[in-house]
């Protein structure tokens, strides 16, 4: 079996792009996030929590 670490992107329809797999998130003020397994970002501009999605697109 492989140990290469592989990060998906997932487009879903009608709603947000889902990322699989360990990134880093670079906030505006400097900051960097660490998100490991699951992070989903908005698409519709509708978040409360935005760059990420809180499922508003579907209100």
């Amino acid at each position: 079996m492989s140990t290469e670490h592989v990060t998906q992107v997932n487009l879903i329809e009608n709603g947000p792009v889902v990322v699989v797999g360990t990134i880093d998130l670079h906030h505006p003020d400097g900051t960097v996030e660490r998100r490991e397994r699951r992070s989903s970002f908005c698409r519709c501009g509708k978040s409360a929590s935005l760059p990420l999605c809180d499922g508003s697109h579907k209100n």
